[in-house]
């Protein structure tokens, strides 16, 4: 496309044009993964925008909420607790909208997304130890309540506000089900289970019979596990969210880091380079076809959150998993990328 003389709006034609980085958000790409899974699956990309991450949506519909509610401000101050996608998008709406934004986060947020949201002109304030009861999450919670309550900052709260789900209940979901009609299986990485419950409420609302599989992390409280050591960022809690709701949730993988690492490699070595709440997640799908559907005979749509530019420093960082993992974390990708090979011997189900 190229432009008339004028330039003017006008003369544009088809081209899309945006005057915000919220506009823009890719919501139909997804990656054929059958040949790697070993059965029809479709992983939804939702790291195409200018947050790079799914956390976009919750971003704006939270702030939306909060302008309407006359809680935020000409001048407004935003503060919020995130691992650090959430940060990113959350930098990205108020740089666009005129507010400022402090992100309490802690030493697991990777270099790349604090760097980002300092970029972006956002605060971040790094907690290093963790509360003795709630973890790290607890402890950047008390941060932000102390920061909120010294100096009238608007804190959104994505752990217990409904505008979290409702992003995904009222475009998340709808996406998918728009162009998977047939969904038998939705997989669905749970951190402050918003995505979950969003999409969850929808699909029961909607189509009942697609089955909401949620997949967290090892050492990860949400669903009322142990406690455990975590290091990667995105899936997991310390503190049950406020915005699940179990009986929406048919079913439950729980993956370990070690098995999150060998997902990403596997899927890094054919090209895609995801985060690793996507590694978690795929993992956790193979498992939950291999224990519940062998045969493979389904459709399943698989959500990846973000890409993988921003863990190059950890997940794709040989020493770092080395040191964390052990040297056979890295050995054994060869490994299982055989598996994923020798899985494809059925791969009659249907993805569309």
């Amino acid at each position: 496309m190229t432009f008339t003389r004028s330039g003017h709006p006008s003369d544009w034609g088809t081209m899309r044009v945006i005057t915000t980085p919220q506009e823009f958000n890719v919501d139909d790409l997804y990656v054929d993964l059958r040949g790697l899974a070993g059965f029809p699956l479709l992983l939804k990309c939702e790291g195409f925008n200018f947050s790079g991450s799914i956390k976009l949506k919750a971003a704006v519909q939270m702030v939306d909420n909060a302008e309407r509610e006359g809680r935020l401000r000409p001048g407004s101050t935003l503060v919020e607790s995130s691992s650090g996608n959430l940060g990113v998008a959350l930098s990205t709406v108020a740089a666009s909208r005129g507010y400022r934004f402090v992100c309490v986060t802690d030493s697991r947020c990777t270099l790349g997304a604090r760097q980002l949201m300092q970029t972006l002109g956002s605060t971040v304030q790094v907690v290093t130890e963790p509360d003795p009861e709630h973890g790290f999450l607890g402890a950047r919670i008390a941060v932000v309540r102390r920061l909120a309550g010294e100096h009238g900052y608007v804190w959104l709260n994505q752990y217990a506000n409904a505008g979290n789900w409702g992003a995904h209940y009222n475009r998340t979901a709808q996406e998918i089900l728009r162009h998977v009609p047939n969904l038998d299986v939705l997989f669905v990485g749970a951190g402050t289970t918003g995505t979950l419950m969003g999409c969850a409420r929808f699909l029961r609302d909607v189509k009942p019979s697609v089955r909401v599989v949620a997949i967290d992390s090892v050492g990860s409280t949400t669903f009322g596990g142990p406690a455990g050591q975590r290091m990667i960022p995105g899936l997991g809690t310390s503190t049950r969210p406020q915005l699940l709701d179990e009986s929406l949730v048919d079913d439950l993988v729980m993956v370990h880091e070690s098995d999150t690492i060998r997902a990403c490699r596997s899927l890094v070595r054919r090209g895609f380079l995801f985060g690793g709440s996507t590694g978690t997640v795929v993992h956790g799908a193979r498992h939950w076809v291999a224990e519940n559907r062998p045969d493979g005979r389904l459709t399943a749509v698989a959500i990846a959150p973000d890409l993988g530019e921003r863990y190059l420093d950890t997940i794709y960082h040989d020493q770092w998993v080395a040191d964390i993992y052990g040297q056979e974390v890295l050995e054994d990708t060869a490994d299982y990328n055989d598996t994923f090979a020798a899985s494809t011997t059925d791969l009659s189900g249907t993805l569309l």
